[in-house]
């Protein structure tokens, strides 16, 4: 085998998570200044205040390449330029405001679910920070959920999740597979950072069935009781 290494030997609570790439995640955010009909069969009609969501900005000075709903084309960016709101890592914001909507909206547009701030975060440790369980749910049905990445500092959406006392979100990040085990930089493992009793107890819990892989899922005939 290369590398010599047995896969049957490696502990999954030892493989690193993947880390997140970052590249992806930077798309232009803009909102429409004006209204404008394509003038050729490569340009983008759009109307005054749409989301428009620029991919490429260095092509062409005068001409970006942008997708507004399912269409893509060129857009005049004297249209869109000045007084425009911007966001590099829009579904971050949206993440960290709660703006389910808007945070559906940039996963069909393309906006990467991987991208990474400065400081290492993801989309989804935002919205565990700020507690806004519908858009943790949103972001851990993705194939590539980025539910055990770590940032700098070492921390996962759990760990941040426990400091902050979301048990509902705790609770769906280990439903979708976070693992208890995974320390920060400074040997933190989640519930050591809890600030309830009922994180603790979840995480704890969690954690004995990762060590000793106990089955907990009992059929009705486990709940009967034959005694009279």
């Amino acid at each position: 085998m290369a590398g010599g290494v047995d896969p049957t030997n490696v502990s999954m609570n030892s493989l690193q998570p993947p880390k997140p790439i970052r590249k992806p995640g930077k798309v232009k955010v803009v909102k429409a200044l004006y209204s404008y009909t394509a003038q050729n069969v490569d340009e983008l009609s759009f109307e005054e205040g749409q989301i428009l969501y620029i991919h490429d900005l260095d092509s062409d000075p005068n001409w970006w390449k942008a997708k507004c709903g399912d269409k893509n084309g060129l857009v005049p960016c004297n249209y869109v330029e000045d007084q425009t709101e911007e966001m590099i890592l829009p579904l971050h914001e949206a993440a960290r405001r709660g703006n389910i909507s808007f945070l559906k909206e940039c996963l069909a547009q393309g906006v990467s679910p991987t991208g990474l701030d400065t400081t290492g975060n993801t989309a989804l440790y935002w919205a565990a920070r700020a507690g806004h369980t519908d858009c943790v749910n949103e972001l851990l049905k993705l194939p590539n959920s980025t539910v055990n990445a770590q940032n700098k500092m070492g921390d996962t959406p759990l760990h941040i999740a426990a400091v902050h006392g979301h048990l509902n979100v705790v609770n769906l990040l280990l439903k979708y597979g976070a693992d208890t085990l995974l320390k920060n930089r400074d040997e933190f493992l989640p519930e050591d950072l809890a600030n309830s009793t009922f994180i603790k107890n979840a995480l704890q819990m969690s954690k004995r069935i990762s060590e000793n892989n106990i089955n907990y899922n009992y059929g009705i005939d486990d709940y009967n009781d034959d005694s009279d």
